[in-house]
């Protein structure tokens, strides 16, 4: 079976700034442009049987630049929801909550419609991801790739690994970077993580 790319879309300028993105739907800084065309040669020579991106223009852009031809929208890669918390940095939010961890206590819902979402919810997205790659690996051969988001990533490796949606708090994962998801003697695990050019 082959290996599950995971690439974090090129710095936005919230992403820069430490802000709650999910929804806002932001494009990169030349910073995230450059970030994104250098991802490329890592991503070059592979031959994929998927390629999904989330459908914002920062996952999208980073796709095309870094040469990932063919990607199909995914409604499910789209990052966190975070309700009442986007555009907010977690500084911000502690001044108010300082007890409050993202992991532990997902986020309230949003006054624009946005329901916010729990490490639980997310997850079951994630897991949705993951039987349509696993599908797709089985049947197709080559390796599959997602472009997204930082959050979301992390959860969807902690529920590769079969750990518990929460346990995505423990892979840090940089803007403009490519990790490798494998396995060995039958089981899930991590091969590269957060790999530049």
């Amino acid at each position: 079976m082959g290996d599950l790319l995971l690439v974090r879309h090129g710095e936005t300028e919230w992403s820069a700034s430490g802000q709650h993105t999910s929804f806002t739907d932001l494009p990169l800084t030349e910073l995230g442009e450059r970030q994104a065309k250098s991802l490329a040669p890592l991503l070059s020579g592979r031959s994929f049987c998927l390629a999904l991106t989330s459908p914002l223009q920062r996952a999208v852009r980073t796709a095309a630049l870094a040469g990932v031809t063919g990607a199909v929208p995914e409604p499910d890669l789209h990052e966190w929801d975070y309700g009442a918390y986007e555009g907010i940095t977690t500084v911000e939010i502690h001044r108010t909550r300082p007890d409050w961890d993202l992991w532990t206590d997902g986020v309230p819902p949003g006054r624009d419609g946005r329901p916010g979402e729990s490490p639980e919810e997310i997850g079951r997205r994630a897991d949705r991801v993951l039987a349509r790659v696993d599908a797709a690996l089985q049947n197709r051969g080559g390796d599959a790739v997602l472009v997204a988001h930082g959050h979301f990533l992390r959860v969807l490796t902690a529920r590769r690994l079969g750990l518990p949606a929460a346990q995505g708090r423990l892979f840090q994962l940089a803007t403009g970077t490519v990790s490798r998801l494998s396995t060995e003697h039958g089981r899930p695990v991590i091969a590269e993580w957060n790999v530049r050019a």
